[in-house]
């Protein structure tokens, strides 16, 4: 054999046990391995999704959502600590799941027949509906047949798909797309931008994204109601299991989930559609004209300029030369002594207005007990600057007497409406109020602030000389009398 042929045959040789070895390291498992139970290394490991009903980045760079909050709540309860891995793709989850790459699913997973199959569910937390999604400014889809030959397309892995499956035994013609690395609220703004025809989505999905993208609807119900829940492997720790079942018992019996449910969704559907589509056409054309001065208020009380311009649209649709029969007046409807507590010399004046409103929200929260949490703080402050901080006290003291929360939105939304009544406000200290009017306004304003945290971007908050919220509201507004508080 030459010498060339010797090297021929040694470079094959070579090459033949590289790809032997490539195939052997391919054949060897490069996934993760499974983790250790919580309890090891007291690590509690989270698959979620990022999306507005699970997990997601809020206006200040925190992370909130409901599933989010769920399993912080749970990681304390158990005293670890907790890491989230976000799932890209729908059909990541299981697989990740089966194989123990995560301790369990938080990810508003539906439970389904074929799931069950392989994932083992625990206590369900919410109820959804199924529903087809459509352009509102076209036809309403009545039924099955009228989504034939349509464009259609749903998250592949999803419960949707499952479902639609269920449906095509019964219409063969039924055609849909399956895709990947996308989310829900991406495919239902291609609806509503006409780009899609159909999609599938819980209800509760479709009515966020209607207040973003006004032109999505709601056409029919796809099935029954179904249950989401988390999801652990079949044969995963049972300790695990045992102390997320007693965790949501629980939170159930005392009211936790109920509140956490209202946090995400008790304020949106709200608005209807002409309302969306009237703030979504303002903030193109008024907004712009004080958008400087909304900022110039964040930076003075460092309370986020999309809440003010929030409040500032469902007080006048900023309107600076709003005036009401009761005599407030302005873009944030001051009254004339809140005006004269906080020095405003014209409140016909945006710049005076704006800022003023800003500085009286501030001090409203400050006011409040120390204790009550964001964000229902801010809230109850809201229905303070409408009601009067007299008559938020007063509903706070009625919430304790009807074994309601006082310090939680959810309950208050309750107890405020009551001040209506004679049999409640009759033995109040600042009796009558429109309690249900402030139950209105404060939804409407979170709803108008979630718009904006979606279109508006953020402002950077110059940096303060102020140690804390509290010196800068001495510095920035006059003490408010509780009992002297402005009324509607």
């Amino acid at each position: 054999m030459d010498k060339t042929a010797k090297e021929d045959q040694t470079f094959d040789m070579r090459l033949i046990v590289l790809l032997i070895f490539a195939l052997g390291l391919e054949s060897c498992s490069f996934s993760e391995p499974p983790l250790p139970p919580v309890r090891e290394n007291h690590e509690l490991v989270v698959m979620t999704r990022n999306s507005p009903t699970t997990y997601y980045e809020d206006a200040n760079g925190n992370y909130a959502g409901l599933e989010h909050d769920l399993i912080v709540m749970f990681a304390k309860e158990l005293g670890v600590d907790v890491r989230f891995v976000i799932a890209t793709d729908l059909n990541r989850i299981i697989p990740a799941l089966t194989k123990k790459q995560v301790h369990l699913v938080a990810a508003g997973l539906t439970i389904t027949p074929d799931r069950e199959k392989v994932i083992r569910f625990g206590l369900p937390y919410q109820t959804v509906q199924q529903q087809i999604a459509y352009n509102s400014l076209n036809l309403k889809p009545q039924n099955i047949h009228d989504l034939l030959g349509k464009k259609i397309e749903v998250v592949a892995g999803s419960s949707y798909v499952e479902r639609l499956k269920q449906v095509k035994k019964q219409f063969p013609k039924l055609k849909w797309r399956e895709v990947t690395n996308v989310e829900i609220e991406e495919l239902l703004e291609k609806v509503a931008n006409g780009d899609l025809d159909y999609s599938v989505a819980d209800s509760h999905f479709i009515s966020i994204v209607q207040n973003f993208f006004p032109d999505l609807g709601g056409a029919f119900n796809l099935g029954k109601p179904e249950q989401l829940a988390w999801a652990f492997p079949k044969d995963g720790d049972p300790y695990l299991f045992d102390k997320a079942t007693a965790f949501f018992g629980r939170i159930q019996q005392d009211g936790t989930l109920r509140r956490l449910l209202d946090r995400y969704y008790g304020h949106i559907d709200r608005l209807n559609r002409i309302d969306v589509v009237t703030f979504l056409e303002n903030t193109n054309a008024t907004l712009p004209d004080y958008l400087k001065l909304f900022q110039q208020a964040q930076e003075i009380t460092e309370i986020d300029w999309r809440l003010v311009a929030a409040l500032g649209y469902q007080e006048s649709h900023w309107d600076p030369l709003a005036t009401s029969p009761t005599g407030v007046r302005g873009l944030m409807m001051l009254t004339g002594d809140t005006a004269d507590r906080l020095g405003v010399d014209n409140r016909l004046d945006p710049k005076e207005s704006i800022l003023a409103g800003a500085r009286y929200l501030l001090t409203l929260k400050e006011s409040l007990p120390d204790h009550i949490p964001e964000p229902d703080r801010t809230w109850i402050a809201l229905a303070a600057y409408n009601n009067g901080m007299g008559h938020l006290e007063d509903a706070r003291i009625l919430a304790q007497r009807l074994n309601l929360n006082p310090d939680s939105w959810t309950d208050m939304k309750k107890a405020l409406p009551l001040l209506t009544k004679a049999s409640y406000n009759a033995a109040l200290k600042h009796g009558y109020a429109r309690g249900g009017e402030a139950v209105i306004f404060v939804e409407n304003i979170r709803t108008y602030y979630d718009i904006l945290m979606k279109f508006g971007q953020p402002h950077k908050t110059p940096f303060t000389k102020f140690s804390s919220s509290r010196d800068r509201s001495r510095l920035v507004a006059p003490p408010i009398h509780l009992d002297k508080a402005a009324k509607p």
